[in-house]
């Protein structure tokens, strides 16, 4: 049907009717063609079986792919898998500790609860949780800014409210935000995390906002090169970069050692050399590093500021834990996540990781990627390697304090660039310019100014990219002989405006007696558009010319009389084509007509110009 505007819906799958569209103004000729045999089926079904409750297949999976209801654990591969886990976790932990301005132990303890508490319960199979260095950045600007002692009360209302957020269902919710925010938030967080861990690398200090650490790295480059220990602490930095990318191209079975613990085992050498005088770890005792918050500390609540940190531990928390599970469930084919239920138990997880005052927790794709090559099947590889960093940071105290912090700092810049993911900006270029232009303009404003204004400012444009991108209107105008005609098809929004009073305004200067304004094709008009449609028929109205206007919209069929009952036949009749002027209709079939729930398809069947195919949008 060339040149055709179709839209409407069908009632019952049996029933059709179609407008056949006048030349002018005219009233439509309503006519109707029915599918008896549908319809008998329709009404046999519903009157041959009983009504049965209906099985729902999203909250019932099948067996074979039901959460938590995986294979049977091999009890040798799961303890395995939890070792590796652990070796991989334990300098994470200490160096998110470090990175984020708190003591080391408060890194330990929330990978401990990420372990017993988040690993135990049955949100997602694989994915491992603990401190992250995602949030190391925004937990330093908050322990600048509020303290350790109110880091508690943040991180423990986060968790309630992801609690709140897993109860009311809204776990998939966070699925629904741009991969472009998304990949420009995690380049935001890698970017400065790489600069400001450059500093501890070589037993410096990092001047603070991420404008100030990429202004000093001269001066840095400068200082290391007149300090030998501070060349040292560096080598030992870079040394442990290199190895984080190479380590897993080593032949043999060597490089299922975590590249991390590689690491930390040569840097503890290193610092054990005469001559060799680097800072490393301060450890204390992880029972005494606990700090319950107070009275004093939950009356900071009547804070704005402090809201608004509740409110983004919230939100990238549970982004960032949601986002790991899919790419985890991507990576195994057992049990899938259940999105709710996991963001309840990194709720319950940093609820209590509040209690205590330790850093807030979220999934790691580190740890989970490491549980999954490792074999893991279960959950109790990950809540077995919370038990190990509980068991280690109790009983061998002392080894920590053997650690390099330039080395932790290392890890933690291979942390930084694999968040940064360079290689994804040229993707995103070749596959959407205008994904790019979100993903570019997310990761320089949180660069400039924080984390959170940074995000907002990222789903604020990727929601106007949406908007422009759904707001496609397709406006073509000729003249034919005595009368001016404007075509308009698609969404017609405020957006579009400009151009469809552009395609308006050339309508009437083309100095015809007559303009045709056809909307018929229009899928969706809103207010600012269809005021000034209707503005500008009154104004052309009132100087004398004939404005013939067809809007879009639902159209109601003439009253008919209602025909007597008679049988209906297993197969329709086939249609007859009758004539009506210069359009053409089915003829109706003796039926009662549509009921309340019937919606119309509006069919245009003029034939359009020759050369109509050919002529060039206003709007594309």
């Amino acid at each position: 049907m060339s040149g055709a505007h179709a839209r409407g819906r069908t009632w019952g799958g049996s029933r059709t009717a179609t407008r056949s569209a006048p030349n002018a103004m005219d009233a439509p000729n309503w006519t109707e063609t029915t599918a008896p045999g549908a319809a008998t089926a329709a009404r046999g079904a519903a009157t041959a079986a009983p009504e049965a409750p209906t099985k729902d297949t999203t909250t019932s999976p099948t067996p074979a792919s039901r959460p938590g209801k995986g294979p049977k654990p091999d009890l040798g591969t799961e303890i395995t898998a939890s070792l590796v886990v652990f070796l991989v976790a334990l300098p994470l932990c200490i160096g998110v500790a470090v990175a984020s301005g708190v003591p080391a132990e408060l890194g330990i303890i929330s990978g401990v609860i990420g372990g017993l508490v988040v690993g135990a319960v049955r949100g997602s199979t694989l994915q491992v949780s603990g401190p992250a260095a995602g949030l190391a950045a925004l937990v330093a600007e908050t322990v600048a800014e509020h303290g350790v002692a109110m880091l508690g009360v943040i991180v423990l209302c986060a968790g309630i409210l992801q609690i709140v957020l897993g109860l009311v269902r809204l776990g998939r919710m966070f699925q629904a935000i741009s991969l472009a925010v998304v990949q420009g938030m995690l380049a935001g967080i890698g970017l400065p995390l790489m600069f400001s861990q450059a500093y501890p690398m070589a037993d410096a200090k990092a001047p603070g906002v991420p404008i100030e650490n990429m202004a000093g790295i001269p001066g840095l480059v400068a200082g290391i090169l007149t300090d030998r220990q501070a060349m040292i602490a560096t080598l030992l930095g870079v040394l442990t970069v290199v190895l984080s990318f190479v380590w897993k191209k080593v032949p043999g079975p060597a490089k299922k050692i975590p590249a991390a613990l590689v690491a930390v085992g040569i840097g503890i050498a290193v610092a054990a050399l005469p001559g060799v005088d680097v800072k490393t770890l301060q450890v204390g005792d992880l029972i005494a590093s606990v700090q319950v918050p107070g009275a004093e500390q939950f009356a900071g609540l009547a804070d704005v500021a402090i809201i608004t940190s509740v409110l983004t531990f919230t939100v990238i928390a549970s982004a960032e834990s949601l986002f790991t599970a899919a790419a985890v469930d991507r990576m195994h084919s057992g049990p899938r996540t259940r999105y709710n239920t996991e963001l309840i138990a990194q709720g319950a997880g940093n609820t209590i990781a509040g209690v205590l005052g330790a850093l807030p927790i979220t999934a790691v794709v580190a740890r989970s990627s490491a549980n999954v090559q490792a074999g893991a099947k279960t959950r109790l590889s990950r809540t077995l390697h919370g038990l190990w960093l509980l068991a280690f940071a109790m009983l061998l105290p002392q080894v920590l304090a053997l650690i390099p912090i330039s080395v932790l700092a290392g890890v933690l810049v291979h942390s930084g660039w694999k968040l940064f993911g360079p290689a994804e900006f040229p993707k995103m270029w070749r596959q959407d310019r205008g994904e790019f232009a979100v993903m570019t303009l997310t990761t320089l404003v949180i660069v400039a100014t924080a984390l959170l204004e940074g995000v907002l400012i990222g789903l604020a444009a990727g929601i106007v990219l949406a908007a422009l991108r759904m707001s496609q209107t397709v406006i073509r105008q000729h003249v034919e002989d005595d009368t001016a005609k404007v075509v308009m098809a698609g969404n017609a929004t405020f957006l579009r405006l400009p151009k469809v009073i552009e395609a308006l305004e050339a309508a009437a200067a083309s100095g015809k007696p007559r303009i045709r304004l056809d909307l018929t094709g229009v899928t969706h008009l809103d207010h600012a558009c269809r005021n000034q449609i209707e503005e500008f028929t009154a104004q052309q109205r009132g100087i004398g010319l004939r404005v013939e206007l067809l809007m879009p919209g639902p159209a109601t069929a003439s009253a008919t009389p209602a025909p007597t009952e008679q049988p209906i036949p297993v197969r329709p009749p086939a249609p007859t084509l009758t004539h009506h002027h210069n359009t053409a209709a089915f003829a109706p079939s003796p039926d009662p007509g549509p009921g309340p729930g019937a919606e119309w398809f509006y069919l245009d069947t003029r034939p359009v110009p020759d050369d109509y195919a050919g002529r060039s949008p206003l709007v594309g």
